[in-house]
């Protein structure tokens, strides 16, 4: 972690004293203007250095104004270009915007910050804000999934980039979870089709998740409802190699019970039969090279 994000939670911060940023009165404004608050004029923002201004910036994360120290961080890269301060503000600026919940300019300082230091040791951590600007507003499955993608494009740069980093840790199980999302997705929609009836549609939902998503929660639900609509279309032998595909894989999951039954009740088994898509997984697995 650089020297820059650890200030937040170091003892520093916490020692901040009310001395250290008394001489601060208000908000600054832009365009070199004197700052007001309260009906008291205050001295223009210029009049404090570089450092004065970064303890205020952190001054107000302390106390949870996360879109007040965003501005005094850009100060600095405004009053104090290419200094080492304006460095240090600029990853705290895309931290505060993303404490403020503000994703889209969290993201364009993060994603400067790479531009302007991508050998600096906050680089890695720059990149993972960038990712969890995405991540973050992965909230149910119901959304767009455009946001699910962008986060695990910026994920998988983190653990890519910067393998060695304390950050690819996370970003590997949060590139898992962004994974498990999209697959979840699939399912809601092929569910849908089920239900109403429409099989080939959902079989193509569920063949997405059996394919593409197979190292996820998901996989034995999908071959379960896989069964369900090849059985409701007649098509027993995709149907019976569905469920033998989830019988090697998931026997002990109460979806091979369900499945188990479904089969049986039709004077079915589970067992590999044909030559269709499935039937090729089953082959694969078979051969070790499944999941």
């Amino acid at each position: 972690m650089g020297k820059a994000f650890k200030t937040i939670f170091g003892t520093a911060l916490i020692g901040l004293t009310v001395a250290g940023c008394s001489d601060f009165k208000a908000r600054p404004f832009a365009n070199n203007e004197s700052f007001v608050e309260g009906g008291q004029t205050g001295e223009p923002l210029e009049n404090f250095t570089a450092e004065q201004i970064y303890q205020r910036g952190e001054y107000e994360l302390a106390n949870k104004k996360p879109e007040k120290a965003a501005t005094y961080f850009g100060e600095i890269e405004r009053l104090y270009p290419y200094s080492e301060w304006a460095k240090r503000a600029l990853i705290m600026q895309a931290f505060a915007f993303h404490q403020d919940k503000d994703y889209e300019n969290s993201r364009a300082s993060a994603q400067r910050y790479i531009d302007f230091y991508p050998a600096d040791e906050d680089a890695a951590y720059a990149q993972y804000l960038l990712a969890l600007s995405y991540y973050d507003q992965i909230d149910d499955v119901g959304r767009d999934q455009g946001l699910t993608f962008q986060a695990l494009q910026a994920l998988r740069t983190v653990i890519e980039r910067y393998p060695d980093s304390e950050y690819a840790e996370s970003a590997i199980l949060q590139f898992d979870l962004a994974f498990d999302h999209l697959a979840g997705k699939e399912m809601e929609v092929g569910r849908y089709y089920l239900k109403q009836g429409h099989y080939t549609s959902a079989i193509n939902r569920f063949r997405v998740v059996v394919e593409d998503f197979q190292t996820t929660t998901h996989t034995a639900e999908a071959l379960h409802r896989l069964v369900e609509s090849y059985l409701s279309l007649g098509l027993t032998d995709e149907a019976q190699t569905a469920g033998a595909i989830l019988g090697y894989n998931y026997q002990g999951s109460e979806w091979y019970a369900d499945t188990y039954k479904l089969l049986t009740d039709a004077g079915l088994k589970p067992e590999a039969k044909g030559d269709s898509w499935l039937a090729k997984i089953y082959r694969q697995m078979i051969k070790g090279e499944w999941l």
